[in-house]
């Protein structure tokens, strides 16, 4: 048993799901049976898994992330994603979220921006993909989940860690897609400007043109760009944000479906519950029966 697992174990109180830790930012997770196959979002995040093991699938590619392999998400990704875990071997771990200012302020320090320049003209990145887990990194989670454990610790030692692991993501093997979200120029800075404008505007009247507009690109050249960096195109993303928030009002809110439908955007009840059924693999009725009864 790592020394990571073992310090997971001292949070008893965290039952399946996310568990909001004593320092803003830091998630723990923890899931004592297997989770099939199915939609969730991500948003700009480090991952790092303890125990256990997630599969993730993005357009026809697959990745894995476990106690060998941390995830990094640059932007807010929509993706399939299936996880292994028992109650004998619970999957543990936490997410860290992305702070652009210490991100920038680090690669300031670090005098990357020779890198990032470099790394400008070879194509555009996923924004998503696991790292190796190397002894560094390991070791600077654990000292995290340490202070965790102390409300006095999370609160003076806690910063400077979340710190330190951004800085060994910036050394690891997916610091280039650190690098794409620092930029403050270039094609992927403005596909994830636009990106952040849709997870804010999502139940508006979005178009192509008018997100191209946004990244003060041709239509043709955003959709291309936005497809390589979220493997969607902009209305299969959109769709995908929709459901996802509306899945998100029926089940926190107890919304009606064609209340929580007409929220996010859709003008159709029926459409909705169409798109909902083949997104989710069951109609909202039934989710919200298989809710009721868990």
């Amino acid at each position: 048993m790592s020394k990571l697992v073992e310090l997971l174990q001292n949070f008893p109180e965290i039952n399946d799901g996310l568990f909001e830790s004593g320092l803003k930012g830091v998630r723990l997770f923890k899931e004592t049976k297997p989770l099939p196959r199915q939609p969730l979002i991500y948003d700009p995040g480090i991952c790092i898994i303890a125990q256990g093991q997630k599969t993730g699938y993005l357009g026809g590619r697959t990745f894995q992330y476990d106690a060998n392999h941390y995830l990094v998400t640059t932007v807010t990704m929509p993706f399939e994603c299936e996880a292994f875990a028992s109650p004998e071997k619970p999957l543990r771990g936490l997410f860290i979220d992305i702070d652009m200012a210490q991100l920038n302020d680090l690669i300031g320090r670090l005098g990357l921006e020779l890198e990032i320049e470099n790394h400008r003209e070879k194509g555009l990145p996923r924004g998503i993909g696991p790292a190796v887990m190397d002894d560094d990194m390991a070791d600077a989670t654990a000292r995290l989940v340490k202070c965790l454990q102390s409300e006095v610790e999370a609160e003076i030692l806690g910063p400077g860690l979340v710190r330190e692991i951004l800085y060994r993501a910036l050394c690891g093997t997916q610091a280039p897609l650190l690098y794409s979200l620092a930029m403050h120029s270039g094609t992927f800075s403005q596909v994830a400007r636009v990106l952040k404008v849709m997870q804010d505007e999502y139940a508006g009247k979005l178009d192509v043109e008018k997100l191209a507009g946004k990244a003060r690109m041709s239509a043709s050249a955003f959709h291309r760009a936005f497809k390589e960096i979220t493997s969607d195109s902009p209305m299969q993303y959109l769709k995908k944000i929709r459901l996802a928030r509306a899945r998100d009002l029926m089940m926190q809110e107890n919304l009606k479906a064609y209340i929580a439908a007409d929220k996010v955007g859709y003008e159709s009840s029926s459409q909705f519950s169409r798109e909902f059924k083949r997104y989710f693999g069951q109609s909202p009725a039934e989710m919200m029966r298989e809710v009721r009864a868990a």
